[in-house]
């Protein structure tokens, strides 16, 4: 047992440890692909995000990978919607399927983005100085949008207490004629230390390369967290879970998770969560203008509901996230597991 906790011990630290040196690498505030840190998941949010330590779950192809790791099912699926502010419509859906002793596979897929915007052609004249930066008025009135991230994870219980994973994706982003790729890699560990299902997880998210966007490159955003899930309470009528998570995006500061989860009768699940810290603009004053806090996202709030049927396991959950600059957030999840 005490070689294993080394193992767990040396691997949580070189994460932290190759994510400080990798962050150093990367121009703060200049991140590409900023959609893959907008949450994925219904129940996932409503925990406030707090997600590092959650098992057996389909929804972590987005989240820790070590979470895939299915023990009591063989195949789980995973169907989100959100719209986002902007009328940006945010999906993702996402499948694994339970190959036993040798660990768990599986797919995931996220689009983000709109269609049919209006296009004001008009900005740049055709003119040859502004080569490569010229915009066609023929190319029509309006332009699509669209992020694209296509994943494949392998998740497996090494021992009753401890998975790990992995995760590997291409990530897309186009937008009008212009488009751009890059490959990237999510790493994490989950450990049920057996006692109250107190767990405790790490992961490193968005390990790759560059996105370039007319000859500029713009680091993907990297992000380290350390988590735990415990639930103190838990009998055939109710159960109550905590989680918790602190994370380190590489353009920002330490931001903390926090969220709970009330589940009567195996049936009905109540969430609540919130993100401290969690900001996209800040001015703490020492310019010209008074201090401001932009905070993206506040408190969240969702229900859900589980409802076994024969082999099958179906659970639909909804979520609602407060935005301090832009009106609040609506999630939706279906989520469908065979044992």
């Amino acid at each position: 047992m005490k070689s294993i906790n080394r193992i767990i011990y040396m691997f949580l630290i070189s994460l932290f440890i190759f994510s400080l040196s990798s962050a150093q690498d990367r121009r703060a505030g200049a991140n590409g692909a900023p959609f893959l840190n907008v949450g994925i998941g219904a129940r996932s949010v409503a925990l406030g995000s707090a997600t590092a330590a959650i098992s057996n779950d389909v929804e972590q192809v987005f989240w820790n990978p070590a979470g895939v790791a299915l023990k009591d099912q063989t195949v789980q699926a995973s169907f989100n919607y959100n719209q986002w502010f902007a009328d940006l419509n945010h999906n993702a859906a996402a499948v694994s399927y339970n190959f036993k002793d040798i660990g768990t596979i599986a797919l995931g897929v996220i689009t983000f983005g709109a269609s049919d915007i209006p296009a004001d052609r008009d900005i740049y004249p055709n003119s040859p100085d502004l080569w490569p930066y010229q915009i066609d008025k023929a190319s029509g009135n309006t332009f699509n949008y669209l992020d694209l991230a296509v994943s494949v994870t392998y998740s497996k219980y090494v021992m009753d207490n401890l998975s790990l994973g992995v995760t590997a994706k291409l990530i897309n982003q186009s937008i009008d004629d212009m488009s751009t790729s890059a490959i990237a890699f999510d790493v994490g560990t989950i450990y049920d230390i057996g006692m109250l299902n107190w767990k405790i997880a790490a992961r490193m998210s968005n390990l790759g390369q560059d996105m370039t966007f007319y000859d500029f490159p713009y680091g993907i955003p990297l992000a380290f967290s350390i988590g735990t899930s415990i639930m103190p309470y838990s009998d055939d009528i109710a159960k109550l879970l905590l989680s918790v998570d602190a994370i380190k995006y590489q353009d920002s500061p330490q931001s903390f998770f926090a969220g709970g989860e009330l589940t009567l009768l195996d049936i009905l699940s109540l969430r609540g969560g919130y993100k401290i810290n969690y900001s996209g603009t800040k001015d703490d004053g020492t310019t010209w203008r008074d201090p401001l806090e932009t905070t993206i996202e506040g408190f969240s709030m969702g229900v859900g509901i589980h409802y076994p049927v024969s082999n099958y396991d179906l659970r639909v959950d909804y979520c609602y996230t407060s935005m301090d600059l832009f009106d609040g957030v609506h999630r939706i999840s279906l989520n469908i597991g065979v044992r």
